[in-house]
């Protein structure tokens, strides 16, 4: 398992790094800070707490410290979150700015959300022998873009197939110190940060790709993108939030993608880590 550490750690207020380090160096999940409030600590072992009131300064700081002090770094905000060095994703919340009825920022943030983004080399090796495109699904956090990130990089280096990541929430593969904080496999090219309509059309048009690989599908927008590359000659992997087959075909925002059948088959996966693949026209 293989992580940024460092670049987590130094988002943070000297006050909190000594425990986080010893607390949770090797297996800490996410971390929860809420104004006034003791921090959180979510690990594989179980859930501890640091005795530590966080306060408004705080998030200020680890904000700052995780864009850099770049409000273009920032632009993501206004979506409820920030992707910090290393790929760890801030989730925020508080009172939000809106402007024509749509979150525009945050005026205040009373509660932070830092997922802690770590890489597991070869838990995908044996989505190799999958055929066609697939969807992979899981629940929030069950690690989709950890598995995301192995089947990308073991297809690309167990084949000569070209793969273009699309990585709009720069997750997948983020870039630490000028290069990728994680192995992108060595037929791999990433457009980092670069919405999935407009790098799916690129990559189409400028990229010759066999394979096009996007996390996260989550609204109608996504899916249209997709549906725009579908029958180009060219596979699709992603990502949505569903639970169970169940769940996933209940989702009206999927209907399109899933009527159309523009994926062959579909890899669920669970909350322990263990996946397996169902035909999608057994579904429809």
């Amino acid at each position: 398992m293989r992580c940024q550490w460092q670049s987590l750690l130094r988002i943070l207020p000297d006050r909190l790094r000594e425990s986080i380090d010893r607390l949770g160096k090797h297996d800490l999940q996410e971390m929860r800070l809420r104004v006034g409030q003791d921090v959180e600590l979510v690990r594989a072992s179980g859930q501890t707490f640091v005795p530590v009131k966080i306060t408004a300064d705080d998030f200020t700081y680890i904000v700052n410290m995780a864009t850099q002090y770049s409000p273009w770094a920032a632009t993501s905000s206004y979506k409820g979150f920030i992707t910090a060095p290393g790929g760890h994703r801030i989730g925020l919340c508080g009172a939000t700015v809106n402007h024509k009825g749509e979150v525009s920022g945050f005026q205040n943030i009373y509660s932070l959300c830092i997922r802690v983004a770590r890489d597991i080399p070869g838990i995908g090796k044996s989505a190799i022998s999958i055929a066609g495109s697939f969807l992979i699904i899981g629940r929030p956090g069950a690690g989709k873009t950890t598995l995301l990130r192995d089947i990308v990089r073991q297809i690309s280096d167990h084949n000569v197939l070209q793969i273009v990541v699309i990585d709009e929430r720069e997750e997948l593969f983020p870039v630490w110190d000028s290069q990728f904080a994680f192995p992108t496999g060595r037929h791999t090219d990433v457009l980092s940060g670069c919405p999935k309509k407009e790098g799916i059309d690129m990559a189409l048009r400028c990229m010759r790709p066999n394979i096009i690989a996007v996390d996260e599908i989550t609204s109608a927008a996504d899916c249209d993108s997709l549906l725009q590359a579908g029958w180009c000659g060219v596979r699709l992997i992603a990502t949505a939030h569903a639970g169970s087959i169940q769940e996933l075909y209940s989702r009206p925002v999927y209907r399109p993608i899933l009527e159309s059948r523009l994926f062959d088959q579909i890899v669920v996966l669970e909350q322990d880590k263990s996946w397996h693949v169902e035909e999608v026209c057994s579904r429809c």
